[in-house]
């Protein structure tokens, strides 16, 4: 079956890259490949992306789309209800978990939490979410969240003396775990690496994947996304936004920034 990963996988193995391929005959694809610099075609990463009650699904499937079509890597969609039913976005769009918890891996390569509002704040709340993402931050090779995604991994303790960014409006609650907060669209401290706002998760996948397999793999990914945004509509951060509509959300967004400030470390 030809899938995005399949055709990712071949497209990055024949693609020339320099102009002397490209005015050469055709080549074999393995030779072709052989001139593309930091071209990493093998590995077997372990990437676990918790789901749970009312995340926010572009969060999530932003990443998903880059890193499932990452050949070689296996990707868990890890669920914090006791069952594999279909766990459901904050739009009500559902997805279907690989593994809970308990059978999850306990040695990843990357531990991944989408955010949301409300369901962020439950899950962050919940004990045993917490206690697993505690477990496999601890040794996962990269710990990683988008939009308010950082709230559940301050709550685990893996923020703690980190720089690192969320959505707008939870940023600056960042301290509360320990954390310097940055207002920046990705944010890398050491083995940290978070993203800002819903659509960020784009941006965060992208980086993911070159630092996972280098950049000329982000690159097909980014050609077979067809990823050039041109929006339509300016005004996505604060400082771009007109003050009434920044207004109208901070005030919208009001009561779950005031929850979040609730929000303490478990010990």
């Amino acid at each position: 079956m030809m899938t995005r990963r399949t055709l990712l996988a071949h497209a990055t193995a024949t693609a020339a890259l320099t102009p002397a391929l490209s005015q050469a005959a055709p080549a074999d694809p393995r030779e072709m490949a052989s001139h593309i610099p930091d071209l990493r075609m093998q590995g077997n990463e372990q990437i676990a992306m918790l789901v749970y009650p009312g995340f926010t699904a572009l969060d999530f499937v932003g990443p998903y789309h880059f890193l499932a079509g990452i050949p070689g890597a296996t990707i868990h969609l890890v669920t914090n209800q006791p069952d594999l039913r279909p766990v459901a976005s904050d739009l009500g769009m559902a997805v279907q978990p690989t593994v809970t918890m308990a059978d999850c891996p306990a040695d990843l390569t990357v531990i991944f939490a989408p955010g949301g509002t409300t369901g962020t704040l439950a899950a962050a709340r919940d004990e045993n979410t917490i206690a697993f993402m505690r477990d496999r931050a601890s040794r996962a090779k990269y710990v990683t969240s988008v939009c308010t995604g950082s709230l559940i991994l301050g709550m685990a303790g893996a923020l703690k003396g980190r720089r690192a960014t969320s959505h707008w409006s939870v940023v600056p609650l960042l301290s509360q775990f320990g954390a310097t907060p940055e207002r920046s669209r990705i944010v890398r401290d050491g083995n940290v690496i978070t993203g800002a706002g819903v659509s960020a998760g784009i941006d965060f996948g992208i980086t993911l994947v070159a630092e996972l397999r280098g950049r000329p793999m982000a690159e097909a990914g980014v050609l077979m996304a067809e990823y050039a945004p041109e929006p339509p509509i300016t005004g996505g951060t604060l400082e771009t936004a007109r003050p009434e509509i920044a207004g109208l959300l901070q005030m919208g967004l009001q009561r779950f920034v005031e929850e979040a400030k609730t929000l303490k470390p478990m010990s």
